[in-house]
């Protein structure tokens, strides 16, 4: 797991010694420079390396369920939508967040191609009402409010999850046009034109009936969470029940899929 450490003063050749020695992350910090750094590399070699500085070690935050390590949160931005921060200046239009430990800081390369694939689908036409299914921070339902989705229904199994959600909605303004659900696709009725789900492909797997369920004739289904390599068996879950493959988006060896109902 990567630590951080911290340097004082550091030498002007610090910072390409660091990413030298594999950096995940670095950034000035008052009177010094901080990094994160692979535990394959030791405290005792970062000082060495440097030659013999004094280091201050301490643990490092993973964000995204660990998937993703910086030193500070950050601005993100997309297509047309930017996401930020709560505590930083963000443009009209934004979505802003809160800092928390649910999946969704746009950070995550599953998240961005999400986003990306639901500001195409709202170019075409924006639906009433959408479905964010294991919905996290949030993120994606608060994204297509933003592009002019009237109505949001995000679902998670993980109460913690549904009040950073529920935060997230106040800070944005949007409480009032996001209805949140404890529990999976079953524990809300109806079919939707919108459904979305950014989660593990055993899971997308696993509950691809229930999904399909939501879909409404004419429907947009959009997955996310998916390693490359196993979008052939996330198709044909659904290609079972009569789902067809519209798009098909890949970054950083994640995917997203698109799909529509044939019924």
């Amino acid at each position: 797991m990567p630590y951080r450490v911290d340097l004082d003063a550091p030498s002007a050749h610090a910072l390409d010694t660091l990413v030298e020695l594999g950096a995940l992350d670095v950034e000035p910090v008052v009177g010094g420079l901080a990094a994160l750094l692979p535990d394959t590399v030791t405290p005792g070699e970062v000082a060495q390396a440097l030659g013999n500085v004094a280091v201050r070690v301490s643990s490092a935050i993973g964000r995204d369920d660990q998937s993703i390590w910086m030193l500070s949160r950050r601005p993100v931005r997309f297509r047309t939508l930017q996401v930020v921060p709560v505590d930083m200046p963000a443009p009209s239009g934004a979505v802003r967040l809160v800092d928390a430990a649910a999946f969704g800081t746009g950070l995550h390369a599953t998240t961005a191609l999400c986003v990306e694939a639901i500001e195409d689908l709202l170019d075409a036409v924006v639906p009433a009402r959408m479905l964010d299914v294991g919905t996290g921070s949030g993120v994606l339902a608060l994204a297509a409010l933003r592009r002019g989705v009237r109505r949001a229904a995000a679902i998670d199994l993980d109460p913690d999850a549904l009040q950073v959600a529920a935060e997230n909605a106040r800070v944005n303004g949007l409480a009032d046009r996001m209805w949140l659900v404890r529990g999976g696709p079953e524990a809300i009725r109806g079919s939707w034109p919108l459904v979305v789900a950014n989660i593990r492909a055993a899971e997308l797997i696993a509950m691809a009936q229930s999904l399909a369920w939501r879909v409404a004739s004419q429907g947009r289904l959009v997955l996310s969470g998916i390693p490359e390599s196993v979008v052939p068996d996330v198709e044909r879950a659904y290609g079972r029940l009569g789902m067809k493959q519209m798009r098909v988006a890949a970054r950083d060896g994640w995917a997203a899929v698109g799909l529509v109902p044939t019924w």
